[in-house]
């Protein structure tokens, strides 16, 4: 391993200390690596299942749980990349572009993720919320211009992040990414940082807002046992998707920010730039590892995903003469039907 500090030379003419953070990667590689192993199997099986689901995307609940999918394939093809880079493994040119585009897509990926649990958790409490049924905003039309203003939305954030020049720097065995980017890019990268952090604390308060209201409901429907059992219900879902959101999420940013200042030169001790390296990268290890929960959220919540996945799974000679039956006999019509949690 190398010290904290390693000197390079800089045209042959100046001698440049350089604080190196990224040198105990080793741990979190292999991590990744079981994370990547485990979470492809179920994420193909999910692709496959919502193909085949004959309901997908005509509901609002099936709209946020595809583009949740979609972000997790993101995820899926950029994080070979980053354990390459990490393992030391990679040629320069693809450490380079994993730090102009792969990276990127990560945290593209990641405030995907965080926008749709958050769209699930509101949407599964206005399924069962009588009240609020006449707003309309669980429908199908609303879902998907949701889903489009949040991918175009963190598209016009990122993509710059991808497109501004980046310095020519001396090949080494530890690339930092924030020593390719110049001035503009770095600044663009803080801004876009603090704009996604806007994003995930508006999606926390939308969380914590459903989740308080599902649970007053159901704590207020004790005394009226036909409405206990579908307040139970709400309540189970939403509380199993707020626990993949907190737990996935909350560390990471509570990190983020103060390394985002180390990044950009406001803090400068090595040794604190190294800590808040580690913070980050093992905080970012927990949202990465909600790829190999949302297959079980699919399953667990939505009823048409798990009827098409056990079809899937079921031996092929019974399958055909079952699958009709099976349909006939389980035919929800609306939202709150399809979304049986528990």
């Amino acid at each position: 391993m190398m010290p904290p500090y390693s000197t390079f030379s800089a045209g042959d003419t100046e001698q440049q200390k350089q604080c190196i953070v990224n040198d105990q990667m080793g741990p979190f590689t292999v991590l990744y690596i079981l994370i990547f192993i485990i979470s492809l199997p179920g994420n193909l099986l999910s692709v496959w299942a919502f193909i085949r689901s004959p309901r997908a995307q005509q509901q609002s609940t099936s709209v946020y749980f595809v583009n949740l999918l979609v972000a997790d394939l993101l995820l899926l093809l950029a994080l070979p990349f980053k354990i390459l880079k990490d393992l030391g493994a990679a040629p320069w040119s693809l450490m380079v572009f994993h730090c102009q585009a792969s990276a990127v897509t990560i945290y593209i990926s990641l405030y995907a993720s965080i926008a749709f649990l958050a769209f699930i958790i509101t949407d599964r409490y206005l399924q069962d919320c009588q009240k609020l049924r006449f707003l309309r905003l669980h429908e199908v039309g609303f879902a998907r211009l949701l889903s489009l203003v949040v991918w175009l939305l963190l598209l016009l954030i990122m993509v710059p992040n991808m497109a501004l020049p980046i310095k020519q720097v001396q090949e080494q065995q530890y690339l930092s990414c924030s020593s390719l980017k110049k001035d503009i890019s770095l600044h663009w990268h803080a801004l876009t940082i603090f704009l996604c952090t806007a994003l995930f604390l508006n999606a926390s308060a939308a969380v914590l807002l459903s989740s308080g209201l599902a649970l007053k409901r159901l704590l207020g429907s004790r005394s009226d046992p036909k409405l206990w059992m579908g307040a139970r219900r709400a309540a189970g879902s939403v509380a199993a998707v707020t626990l993949a959101y907190v737990l996935s999420f909350v560390p990471y940013h509570v990190v983020r920010t103060p390394y985002t200042l180390a990044q950009t030169e406001v803090i400068t001790d090595c040794q604190t730039k190294r800590q808040l390296f580690l913070g980050k990268e093992s905080t970012l290890l927990l949202s990465v590892l909600h790829l190999c929960f949302d297959p079980l959220l699919f399953f667990y919540l939505y009823m048409p995903f798990r009827q098409t996945v056990r079809k899937i799974l079921r031996n092929p000679t019974v399958r055909g003469t079952e699958e009709q039956t099976e349909d006939k006999m389980i035919q929800p019509t609306t939202s709150a039907e399809l979304m049986d949690g528990v």
